[in-house]
C-alpha cells in the first residue's frame, strides 16, 4: 500500500487565503482521568478547517448546487479504481490534450505526477503551479476517465476565474483529487486507486487518506 496524502497538521496552509486547521483537546488526557477508573484516560480531538484542507477530494456539490454531494458519492466513484500514472516533463507546467491523448483511461482513476510536491510547505507551492487545460479536460471526459488526481496546487490554471477543468469534470460527474504526494512510487506498477472522503451531506469537498495498492510489476 502506498500513501499518496499529505499530513494534516495544525496550522498548515494548504490553499493561500483559506485559514490552516485549528487541532486541539476537547477532552485532554489530564482532565479525562477524573471520569474513569484509576489508570484510564482518554483524548477527544477537536478539529476546526476549512473543507479544502491537505490532500482532498471534490465532488460535483463543490462546483454545482445539484451536483451530488460527498454523502451521495458511490463508493465504486472513489475506492478500488484501476489507476493509471501520466507523468509530467519536469518544469512543464501545462498538461494540454496531446498530453492525454493515446491513453487508455476508460474507467480509470487518472493521476497526473508533475512533481510539484516537492514544494509543499513552502511559498513557492502558491505560485506557478502545473494545471490541466480545458481541452485536457474535455479529453478525459470524452475517454471515459473514472477519477481525476494531480500532485499541484490546483488541477485548473487559479489565473483563470473560469476554472474551465473543475467545470468539465465534476459537471460529468468526475471527482477531482487535489494536492497529492508521492506518486513517484507508482512509476512500473499497475495498481488500485482509493480516494474515500467522510461521508457529509451538504459538503463537496473533505480531506482524504489517498492511496494505492501495487498490484504487479508492469512487463519491461
Amino acid at each position: 500500500m502506498l500513501d499518496l496524502s499529505h499530513t494534516v497538521e495544525d496550522g498548515v496552509v494548504t490553499y493561500k487565503g483559506l485559514p490552516g486547521p485549528i487541532i486541539c483537546d476537547f477532552l485532554s488526557r489530564e482532565k479525562s482521568r477524573g471520569l474513569y477508573a484509576e489508570g484510564v484516560e482518554f483524548q477527544i480531538g477537536k478539529i476546526e478547517m476549512v473543507a479544502n484542507t491537505g490532500t482532498y477530494l471534490d465532488s460535483p456539490f463543490h462546483r454545482f448546487a445539484d451536483g451530488e454531494d460527498l454523502a451521495e458519492l458511490s463508493l465504486d466513484s472513489v475506492a478500488d479504481l484501476e489507476g493509471v500514472l501520466i507523468e509530467v516533463e519536469p518544469g512543464s507546467r501545462v498538461i494540454d490534450r496531446e498530453s492525454v491523448s493515446g491513453r487508455d483511461v476508460e474507467g480509470k482513476a487518472v493521476l497526473f505526477r508533475t512533481g510539484w510536491d516537492v514544494h509543499w510547505g513552502t511559498e513557492r507551492y502558491f505560485e506557478g503551479h502545473p494545471f490541466l487545460t480545458r481541452g485536457a479536460a474535455e479529453h478525459l471526459v470524452e475517454s471515459g476517465a473514472a477519477l481525476v488526481g494531480i500532485d499541484s496546487l490546483n488541477i485548473d490554471d487559479t489565473a483563470d476565474a473560469e476554472r474551465p477543468v473543475h467545470t468539465i469534470l465534476l459537471g460529468n460527474g468526475v471527482p477531482i483529487v487535489e494536492h497529492m504526494r508521492g506518486l513517484e512510487q507508482l512509476r512500473g506498477w499497475r495498481f488500485r486507486f482509493s480516494a474515500v472522503p467522510v461521508k457529509v451531506k451538504g459538503l463537496g469537498s473533505f480531506p482524504i487518506r489517498a492511496f494505492a495498492v501495487a498490484t504487479e510489476r508492469k512487463p519491461g
